[in-house]
């Protein structure tokens, strides 16, 4: 794992991806444009790594043995329909709590414990809208899709960062923006901006609710590390 992954997780899911793409397809050119925004559609839609992976493992052993295995994959955006079949896969798993991780019941109540011990040592406003968020947690369907449940819980962490980073002190916003974009600087000419930008927006809120000790509110943030394939 190289020092960017290392320091930044948001980073090493972009990175991984690209490794293993490169790697299986035995071809030593890296990602597009187009790749990278392909990627960032599976990490805004709350995909774990080790699903992505193991589509994009899927699509090219298939291609191996296939008819066409003798011409070079040129994009990653031949494996999106393997990794689209991967996530239902994982999805219907996540919904029937038999996932390798946590089902999504699980992950709500946990969500939801957290957020009720952490409440009291937040700023007010911040504390009571954890608390709130805790409740609506508590009475989320657990059995709603993927989809709905990435943009309900992907909507309230943006409440309540948003609350926390109004109370941040200005010297600490600073020190944590500089430490992102330091992180974050070899990615620069190498992704489309939109794709940086993604990962700093991700990188700055993960440091804000880690300083709180509060959890990402995300079925993907269950997942750790590099995933399986």
């Amino acid at each position: 794992m190289s020092a960017v992954a290392a320091a930044d997780p948001e980073a090493e899911y972009y990175q991984t991806v690209e490794e293993f793409f490169v790697s299986h397809r035995g071809d030593p050119l890296f990602l597009s444009n187009a790749d990278w925004n392909l990627v960032r559609q599976w990490r805004r839609a709350g995909l774990p790594l080790r699903v992505v992976l193991r589509g994009i493992k899927d699509a090219l052993d298939a291609h191996a043995h296939g008819w066409s295995r003798g011409r070079k994959v040129g994009s990653l955006a031949y494996c999106a329909g393997e990794v689209d079949a991967a996530r239902e896969r994982w999805e219907r798993a996540l919904s029937l709590g038999r996932d390798e991780g946590a089902g999504a019941a699980d992950a709500l109540g946990g969500f939801a414990r957290q957020l009720d011990t952490a409440a009291a040592g937040l700023p007010a406003p911040a504390g009571q809208l954890a608390l709130a968020i805790a409740a609506e947690l508590r009475e989320a369907d657990p059995g709603a899709s993927l989809e709905r449940l990435t943009a309900f819980l992907a909507e309230r962490e943006a409440r309540l960062v948003a609350l926390l980073a109004a109370a941040e002190p200005e010297a600490q916003r600073a020190a944590r923006e500089a430490e992102v974009d330091a992180v974050l600087a070899p990615w620069r000419g190498r992704m489309p901006a939109r794709v940086v930008e993604q990962l700093r927006a991700d990188s700055l809120a993960r440091r804000l609710l880690e300083r709180h000790a509060l959890p990402r509110l995300s079925l993907f943030h269950l997942e750790g590390g590099r995933g399986g394939a």
